[in-house]
């Protein structure tokens, strides 16, 4: 034991020596962990905001289609139905014993590209986004009036809105065609980030849908005849149809049960689509980016390791005499090997650490930005299971990468013995 210390001892001297060389393999190690793990926890972060994109909702009730296709109109406000629901049916499912609340929501019209839903005030007592967080508004209050809008985050960053600012809608979801202007609305509230499709969208009452198709039919404006916005708010604008139902129920075990019911029940042909089903099987489809993220961490790690067994197998040539002295002092060559091998592990794991570190440093530095900036929560916590193995791979690569040089050192060791000409 006392020789093997002798060893590590002059090792250790030996490393202090080449304190510059070891540092710069610590600091390409330590790079690629932050890289790596970062993107591991950013790809984390991102599904779970993908899947989360809804939370608490049990159900979500459309016209016949597709879950997908439901789904992406109904979350994530892109494309549209294939028809609407009857407003009779969207109140006889808020009418069932085993609903607590629905948020009808009602779509179709745009501003500069951002789609227009139309709900009702239940929308910002119930909606629920990641690890059901409510809705918050940043500025100002939910609508109340008819041409009342409340903006989402996003919306009104890159348009630069504000409260009391008058907009006009625009008829179906492209950045042409006619427009709503006879009707303007005035921005009342705007949403605070949530890193979701709410952000990017615009929300009126159910009633500003209807009085602003008032005088519509077919999809266009009835030529020579046209209703004032004072007039409009005064007529019935009970309306005849939504998109979609959000459903929550009182108890989750029904949630099967009332899915098939709602599917196989006679009259209107309505799909009840479960979200978070849905979301899984949309994120599997788009998970190509993922992919390719992942693959060039690997890449960018895989080149820190091969830049640690370069620098390692460069300086061989420098140790010879110092390994023919260790030799000289009782080293064995297994001695060498184990020493070599033992500073390539000791180098990967500081460089990881201290990766791991840095890491902790630029989330607690720049995660409440990113979250206020963009809605993405990272946020400062203990390593996931998949971090911390990725962590310890990065950890045994290191251990078999310094392997090569290590055995390297080993038949050195045994042709040198004591001659080494330098």
């Amino acid at each position: 034991m006392s020789r093997f210390a002798t060893l590590v001892g002059l090792a250790v001297k030996s490393a202090w020596n080449r304190r510059l060389t070891l540092s710069l393999i610590v600091l390409s190690v330590s790079l690629a962990t932050v890289l790596l793990v970062g993107l591991e926890r950013v790809r984390g972060q991102v599904r779970t905001a993908f899947v989360q994109a809804i939370s608490g909702t049990d159900l979500v009730v459309g016209a016949r289609g597709s879950q997908i296709q439901i789904v992406l109109y109904a979350v994530f406000h892109l494309g549209g139905a294939t028809n609407n629901i009857g407003w009779d049916s969207a109140q006889k499912l808020a009418a069932r014993p085993e609903v607590a609340w629905t948020i009808p929501l009602s779509m179709g019209d745009s501003h500069a590209g951002y789609p227009v839903v139309a709900t009702d005030g239940t929308f910002f007592e119930r909606f629920r986004y990641r690890r059901d967080q409510a809705l918050k508004l940043a500025k100002g209050r939910a609508f109340g009036d008819v041409f009342e809008v409340v903006l989402g985050s996003e919306v009104a960053a890159k348009l630069g809105y504000d409260l009391g600012q008058s907009l006009a809608l625009r008829h179906g979801l492209g950045q042409v065609g006619p427009d709503h202007a006879d009707k303007p609305f005035e921005v009342v509230g705007v949403l605070a980030p949530t890193g979701s499709p709410v952000d990017r969208s615009l929300y009126i009452n159910l009633a500003s849908m209807e009085a602003i198709h008032i005088d519509w039919r077919g999809g266009a404006p009835i030529r020579g005849f046209s209703i004032s916005a004072e007039r409009a708010r005064n007529m019935n604008l009970t309306p005849k149809s939504v998109t979609a139902v959000l459903v929550g129920l009182k108890n989750r075990r029904d949630v099967f049960a009332l899915q098939r019911e709602i599917q196989s029940a006679p009259g209107e042909a309505l799909s009840a689509v479960m979200p978070g089903v849905a979301l899984d099987q949309l994120w599997r489809l788009l998970g190509s980016g993922e992919k390719v993220l992942w693959l060039v961490s690997v890449l960018v790690t895989a080149t820190g390791l091969m830049g640690l067994i370069s620098s390692v197998l460069a300086g061989l040539g420098e140790r010879r005499r110092e390994l023919a002295i260790l030799r000289s002092v009782g080293a064995r060559p297994f001695d060498i090997l184990t020493l070599l091998a033992l500073e390539s592990l000791a180098l990967t794991l500081a460089g990881v650490l201290i990766g791991l570190a840095v890491l902790a440093i630029l989330v607690a530095a720049l995660g409440p930005a990113i979250s206020g900036s963009y809605g993405l929560a990272i946020e400062l916590s203990a390593p996931t299971a998949r971090e911390a193995l990725l962590s310890l791979a990065i950890v045994a690569a290191g251990f078999l990468a310094g392997l090569v040089p290590a055995v390297r050192a080993y038949f050195l060791s045994l042709g040198d013995g004591l001659s080494v000409t330098v």
